[in-house]
């Protein structure tokens, strides 16, 4: 019989390589409560880093896909479209 971390990291894995066959996006981390990030000590797995996440109930997870990391070194910036008013040439 798998121990319970066995199984979670079963859960885990499928879930990561389901989301990498889903999207053209890799996974990029790995949320769990704190509780449950601090019980089982794992800091990464298959090499995605395992972050603490309050929001998250014990006993669940949430893959995070790349796409969806915040501060991820691009600048946002708000572009507010104006039209252009063009001129022909008069011709005399």
């Amino acid at each position: 019989m798998a121990s319970p971390e066995a199984k979670n990291l079963e859960a885990i894995s499928k879930a990561i390589d389901q989301h990498n066959a889903n999207c053209p996006f890799p996974a990029a981390e790995v949320r769990m409560n704190p509780f449950e990030v601090e019980r089982l000590g794992w800091e990464t797995i298959r090499g995605l880093p395992v972050v603490p996440d309050g929001e998250i109930g014990t006993g669940r997870f949430r893959i995070v896909c790349s796409r969806d990391i915040e501060d991820d070194g691009l600048e946002i910036v708000e572009a507010v479209g104006k039209e252009l008013e063009t001129a022909a040439p008069v011709q005399n």
